[in-house]
């Protein structure tokens, strides 16, 4: 039996683009998209909005998208279970107020800036990657990776990969154990809301 090569190449084709397809729909895609849809507005808003402005517009972005309870309590590590319960919630709002403010200082004007993401996404245990790249008409194209995970039946960013290496939460755990190793969870909380207010920096 014999068929055409107009038939062939483009069956084989649609075979291979199937699992391609499925990754682009991948519903682990989405907060990824919706963090990049929010950051180029705020940038577009430049300093028409401030830092102000920008902080009051990413915020609800960081919400949907970060875990920021979770995010925290991996931070923090096994520490985490000698802070008090209202300090725990002390934390995470100062943990959320350095998402924000990290943001909206970082992301302060457009230059023609545009994120693409990778539709390839990949599985990690019960986690997942998402990786994107924020290109600008100048400068070198910056690669960042997220990983996700299910919370309340969507999935949530517990980790952000600068150039898809350097891990975030690592990094932000070996900071902390040191601060709450001299000071205790108040200690680490002071800590946060001075980064906070100085732009996250």
């Amino acid at each position: 039996m014999t068929f055409s090569l107009r038939v062939i190449v483009p069956a084989v084709a649609l075979v291979l683009a199937a699992p391609l397809a499925a990754q682009a729909n991948d519903p682990a895609r989405a907060p990824v998209q919706t963090l990049d849809d929010g950051l180029l507005a705020i940038m577009k808003g430049g300093k028409t909005l401030g830092t102000a402005g920008r902080a009051a517009r990413i915020g609800p972005v960081v919400d949907q998208t970060f875990d920021v309870a979770l995010i925290t309590r991996l931070s923090v590590g096994p520490d985490w279970l000698k802070v008090a319960p209202a300090d725990q919630t002390a934390l995470v709002a100062a943990m959320r107020r350095l998402t924000v403010a990290q943001y909206a200082a970082n992301f302060d004007s457009y230059g023609g800036e545009s994120f693409k993401i990778d539709p390839t996404v990949e599985t990690r245990g019960t986690d997942k990657v998402v990786r994107t790249t924020l290109a600008a008409p100048k400068g070198d194209p910056v690669s960042i990776g997220y990983r996700l995970r299910q919370s309340g039946g969507s999935w949530r960013i517990v980790d952000v990969y600068y150039k898809n290496a350097i891990s975030q939460l690592a990094t932000r755990r070996a900071d902390f154990a040191t601060i709450f190793a001299k000071g205790g969870a108040k200690a680490l909380i002071s800590h946060l809301n001075d980064l906070s207010a100085k732009g996250g920096r």
